[in-house]
């Protein structure tokens, strides 16, 4: 079974009066507990395919199902509560509130569901992960791993459904990007998530069930 679809997907930009295409009709199926990556060179829109089959943006044409929903055209006011309940983001540049803690950091999203367990699950997962010394450090006093660790973290409280990386090891050196990619399949596969995530790196490629190449903005397996 699916847990996502695009259908004909298209993403054109209009600069200077030109049009210029992103994505020309890109199709996809991802089915329930996969592990899928996407490649291509810099510039090939992988990050523009990610943040429309995720509901971040909105597609020029075509439609995007998440969980058998049509999630094409939504209000953000939809599209934010939805995103939140089945969906996990990771991203390169780790996206932390400067002002939380790492534990705030991580319960953010379950206190926005209005989880009473929220603390306990981010503790839980902090000790997962072997950072519950850092669960009152701020994001400043966290090394890049141990951020994008912290991310992750944050990431799964709520188990979502779908989980999101782009580039997640891109800006961590090779024993710490090992790390990162290690434990974020443990942690997808011990929550039965499906896992698509953008990266160049051919190692983190040869890991997933499916590698889909983005060039000229067409997609092709």
């Amino acid at each position: 079974m699916s847990i996502l679809e695009a259908k004909e997907i298209s993403k054109v930009y209009t600069v200077d009066h030109r049009n210029i295409t992103v994505l020309n009709q890109v199709s996809l199926k991802v089915e329930v507990g996969e592990f899928v990556v996407i490649t291509g060179s810099s510039g090939s829109g992988k990050t523009t395919l990610l943040t429309l089959i995720s509901g971040l943006d909105q597609p020029s044409s075509g439609q995007v199902f998440i969980d058998q929903q049509n999630i094409t055209g939504a209000s953000e006011d939809d599209l934010a509560p939805f995103r939140n309940s089945i969906i996990g983001f990771v991203f390169q540049s780790y996206h932390l509130v400067p002002s939380m803690t790492a534990l705030e950091n991580i319960m953010f999203p379950a206190e926005l569901l209005g989880d009473p367990n929220a603390a306990q699950k981010a503790r839980q997962l902090l000790k997962r992960l072997g950072l519950e010394e850092r669960a009152d450090n701020l994001p400043s006093q966290l090394s890049g791993g141990e951020k994008q660790r912290i991310s992750l973290c944050r990431a799964m409280i709520n188990q979502p459904k779908l989980l999101f990386a782009d580039e997640p090891t891109g800006n961590l050196d090779s024993e710490n990007g090992k790390k990162m990619l290690s434990q974020l399949v443990e942690l997808k596969t011990e929550q039965g998530a499906t896992l698509i995530l953008v990266t160049h790196n051919p190692e983190i490629a040869q890991a997933s069930d499916r590698v889909l190449t983005l060039k000229d903005g067409r997609l092709s397996e």
